[in-house]
């Protein structure tokens, strides 16, 4: 039977050399290599080729988050599962939207982390229950915070159309200063920063007949 293949990706050795240690104990597990930020993570990829990556998500020169997309192309079938302190749904359900099949906080427990692992390179997703209810509840506001009132969606609507404020204000008879309100109040509700991001977001989200 073929070894699982592991590269563990973390800035901290000693964390690196805990969980090699934790996973050298299994006969059926291999640690092929280690790095600490995700250049080097990229940089091994071809030359180990790992069947899984155990990888944090603060690390320096290049972080997780923006690692793992590029993982996914490398590798497009290498498991991915993170291994953070950030008990934050944010960094949860960016991690899976990039490409990760498993998160798992830091202080995880060795049962916990090697039934992770056996679920993950069998293709099965992997979030414990505080996991799972994190990230449900970032999402849930997600959907809050994307609802916007009647005349934020005709205003909306406008700009997709290519109008300026001025051409809106003439329109909808109202002053540029209002349409100006709505169009910051818009931008607040999506988190965009300009006008191509705000089209770009309310695509994304339906909100755009």
């Amino acid at each position: 039977m073929d070894k699982l293949r592991i590269l563990l990706a973390d800035d901290h050795k000693l964390f690196r050399e805990g969980i090699r240690a934790l996973l050298e104990k299994y006969q059926h597990i291999e640690v092929v290599g280690e790095a600490e930020n995700g250049h080097q993570v990229l940089d091994l990829l071809q030359e180990l080729r790992p069947d899984l990556i155990l990888i944090d998500l603060t690390m320096p020169e290049m972080n997780g988050l923006d690692t793992i997309p590029q993982i996914r192309k490398i590798l497009p079938s290498i498991h991915i599962l993170v291994l953070s302190m950030h008990e934050d749904g944010n960094y949860i359900v960016k991690s899976i939207q990039s490409g990760a099949n498993a998160y798992l906080f830091k202080n995880v427990d060795e049962e916990e982390l090697m039934e992770a692992i056996k679920k993950v390179t069998i293709g099965e997703k992997y979030f414990n229950s505080k996991v799972s209810e994190l990230m449900i509840e970032t999402l849930r506001k997600g959907q809050v915070e994307v609802n916007i009132t009647a005349r934020e969606k005709e205003i909306l609507q406008l700009v997709a159309n290519g109008l300026s404020t001025k051409m809106i204000a003439d329109r909808l008879f109202l002053s540029t200063r209002t349409v100006e309100t709505h169009r910051v109040n818009i931008m607040k509700k999506l988190k965009v920063n300009n006008t191509a991001e705000l089209i770009k977001k309310a695509a994304e989200t339906n909100l755009l007949d």
